[in-house]
C-alpha cells in the first residue's frame, strides 16, 4: 500500500500550507479575466528560466514562474498562476471555475501555445477538481501517457541507452513474423509495420470529440511524435503507410 494523501484535517494543521498561501488574496486580485486581450501581450525578459520546486512565498514563486514564459503570451502565464493558486488551495472553487472559464473561452489558443509541461498541469487540475467523470477519466489518461513516456525516456537518459544501436538480426526476425514475449502475455512491438499505434490514434481521435480533456490527450500524443521520444523513434522506423498513425 502506497503512502496516502493527507486529509483536509491534517492539511489544516500544516504550517507550511498556511505559509504557502500568504499574500494569495492580493495576488489573486491581480489576475484579470479579460483573456482575449492577454493573448497578444508578450512577456519581456532576457531568457527563459524554468522553475525547479517552488518557494513557500507565493509572491516569490509567481516572480520565478514568470521567467518560464519570457517571449510567450501573458495568457499562458495567467493559466499557470491560476493553477498555482488551486494547488495552494486558495479559494479553490472560485479559481477552478476561472480555470474552466479560461479553457472554455481559449481552448484552441491554449492547446497551441502551452508547452507540454503546462498541458500536463492542466490535466492534473481537471483530474483533481472536475465534477465531470468523463473529463476526470480522460485527464488521468493524459497523465498516464505522459508520465510513462517521461520515466521511459528518463531511464534511457540515465542508462545512456540513447547510444545503443538497433539489432538488425532482431529486426529481421520481427519482419519474418517471429513473436517475442515481453511480459504477462504481451509481445514485442513489430517496428516498421505494426498497426497498434494507428488503431490507438483512431481511438484517441474519437476521445478528443468527447471533451476538452480528450483534446488535451490527443494534443499530447501528437507532440510525442515530434520530439525525441520512443514514439518519434518508432515513427522514424515505420515503413508502411497503411498503418501510419501521425
Amino acid at each position: 500500500m502506497g503512502k496516502r494523501d493527507k486529509t483536509r484535517f491534517e492539511k489544516w494543521f500544516s504550517l507550511s500550507r498556511h505559509q504557502r498561501r500568504t499574500g494569495a488574496k492580493e495576488l489573486s486580485s491581480l489576475i484579470l479575466s479579460n483573456f482575449k486581450s492577454q493573448k497578444t501581450q508578450i512577456l519581456l525578459g532576457d531568457e527563459v528560466v524554468y522553475t525547479q520546486g517552488s518557494s513557500n512565498s507565493l509572491e516569490e514563486h509567481f516572480t520565478a514562474l514568470r521567467d518560464e514564459f519570457v517571449g510567450q503570451s501573458e495568457l499562458c502565464y495567467t493559466h499557470a498562476k491560476i493553477i498555482v493558486l488551486i494547488r495552494r488551495e486558495f479559494e479553490v472553487k472560485n479559481h477552478f471555475q476561472l480555470f474552466e472559464q479560461l479553457w472554455t473561452e481559449e481552448k484552441y489558443f491554449l492547446l497551441e501555445n502551452l508547452n507540454t509541461r503546462w498541458l500536463m498541469a492542466a490535466a492534473d487540475t481537471f483530474a483533481d477538481y472536475s465534477d465531470n467523470d468523463a473529463i476526470k477519466s480522460l485527464s488521468i489518461a493524459c497523465i498516464c501517457l505522459l508520465n510513462t513516456i517521461k520515466i521511459q525516456e528518463s531511464e534511457r537518459f540515465l542508462t545512456n541507452a540513447q547510444n545503443n544501436k538497433d539489432d538488425t538480426d532482431k529486426q529481421t526476425k520481427l519482419d519474418d513474423e517471429q513473436r517475442f514475449a515481453l511480459f504477462d502475455g504481451t509481445s514485442v512491438f513489430k517496428f516498421g509495420t505494426d498497426d497498434t499505434l494507428r488503431n490507438m490514434r483512431w481511438r484517441l481521435d474519437k476521445a478528443a470529440e468527447i471533451n476538452i480533456a480528450g483534446e488535451i490527450l490527443l494534443e499530447i500524443f501528437k507532440r510525442l511524435q515530434n520530439f525525441d521520444t520512443v514514439y518519434k523513434r518508432t515513427k522514424d522506423r515505420h515503413i508502411r503507410d497503411k498503418t501510419a498513425w501521425w
